[in-house]
C-alpha cells in the first residue's frame, strides 16, 4: 500500500521509480523517499513541494487502509509479550497514518508508546526515534530489544546501542538483515519462539 501510494503521487509529479526502488527504502519515511525519488528523477525540491506530495500521499493510503492485513502471528506475539515487557511502536509513518492503522487493526492497547515521524527531526537510520521511545519508557538502551524488517532500521537500533530481532518480511534478505547489524534473524512474526527464547534469554 505504501509502495502504490507513493508511486500514485510521484506519477502525477512526471517522477517514475519501480516498486523496488520504494521497498528498498521502506523504513526511512515517506518525506525522505519523496526527496530521493524527486533527486533520482533530476527533479528540484524544497519543503513546500514534499509537505504538498505528503498530503498527497496520505489521501491516496487512507483509500488503502482498510484492505491492510497483518503479517500471520503478529496478535499472537503481541499477546504473548502483554503484560510481561514493556511495548512501543516506532515508525516512520506519519502520526495521522499509524493512528488510522492501529484503530482499524485493534493493536493501539499493546503499545505503551507509539512515535510517528512527526515526533522526531531524523528519519531511520538515525536513531533518534529508538532512542526517545526508550527515554519515555523510562528504560536504558541495553534494557531494550528492537523488533524490525529493514536495514535503516537495523542500523538505527545498533547505532542506539539496542539490540535488533530482524524479521525478514519485508525487501532484505537475511543475509543483509544480519550484515547491517541484526543479532537475530528470523523468516516471520510467526517465529514467535525464536522471538521469545532470544527476548526471555531462555536459551541461556
Amino acid at each position: 500500500m505504501i509502495v502504490q501510494a507513493l508511486q500514485q503521487v510521484l506519477s502525477e509529479t512526471e517522477c517514475s521509480v519501480d516498486s523496488e526502488f520504494i521497498e528498498r527504502r521502506t523504513g526511512i519515511g515517506a518525506r525522505s523517499i519523496f526527496k530521493k525519488a524527486l533527486e533520482k528523477c533530476g527533479m528540484k525540491h524544497d519543503d513546500t513541494l514534499i509537505e504538498k506530495l505528503m498530503k498527497r500521499g496520505s489521501l491516496i493510503y487512507n483509500n488503502l487502509v482498510e484492505y491492510e492485513i497483518l503479517f500471520e502471528g503478529t496478535v499472537d506475539l503481541l499477546e504473548e509479550l502483554k503484560g510481561k515487557i514493556r511495548i512501543a511502536l516506532a515508525t516512520m509513518s506519519t502520526r495521522r497514518l499509524i493512528e488510522m492503522s492501529l484503530q482499524r487493526s485493534g493493536l493501539s492497547t499493546y503499545f505503551e508508546v507509539v512515535l510517528s515521524a512527526d515526533d522526531v527531526v531524523n528519519p531511520k537510520p538515525d536513531p533518534e526515534i529508538f532512542l526517545k521511545c526508550a527515554e519515555q519508557l523510562q528504560l536504558r538502551s541495553e534494557d531494550c530489544v528492537v523488533i524490525e524488517d529493514s536495514i535503516f532500521g537495523v542500523k538505527a537500533a545498533r547505532k542506539a546501542g539496542i539490540k535488533c530481532i530482524a524479521v525478514a518480511t519485508g525487501s532484505y534478505s537475511p543475509e543483509e538483515l544480519k550484515s547491517a547489524g541484526a543479532d537475530l534473524v528470523v523468516e516471520s512474526v510467526n517465529s514467535k519462539e525464536e522471538i521469545l527464547d532470544f527476548l526471555f534469554q531462555r536459551y541461556v
